[in-house]
């Protein structure tokens, strides 16, 4: 079950990056100062807007780990995969090269010669 769970779990925390970052793009860049406003009103806007901004890349961040997490945790399982195999592959190479060794035959009666005919004496 866990094998079915591991895609899935990498394509759901995929599309969670991808999301995160789309909204990091579309929050575009920092604002910038607005000169009718006081410089108290232009911090706010900034420090509000830098607020999302770190929470967006603190959740990208924790997002990245867990997919690198689930990257490994499937990597493992495919070298595990490959060792096994090997082995297996090894096992049966060992069975065909004792199976193949050729066995000693056994000792037949020599075939008789045919007896060729007396030279008729002239």
């Amino acid at each position: 079950m866990t094998e079915i769970q591991i895609p899935n779990n990498i394509y759901n925390l995929r599309k969670g990056i991808e999301q995160i970052q789309s909204e990091l793009t579309d929050m575009g860049d920092p604002i910038s100062n607005i000169p009718e406003l006081i410089t108290s009103s232009n911090l706010l806007r900034s420090n509000e807007y830098l607020v999302k901004s770190d929470q967006k890349k603190t959740d990208l961040i924790s997002l990245y780990a867990r997919y690198s997490f689930s990257m490994e945790a499937i990597l493992s399982s495919v070298f595990e995969i490959q060792r096994e195999l090997k082995d297996i592959l090894y096992e049966q190479s060992s069975l065909i090269t004792t199976s193949s060794k050729p066995k000693s035959k056994p000792k037949s009666k020599p075939k008789s010669k045919l007896k060729s005919k007396p030279k008729s004496k002239k």
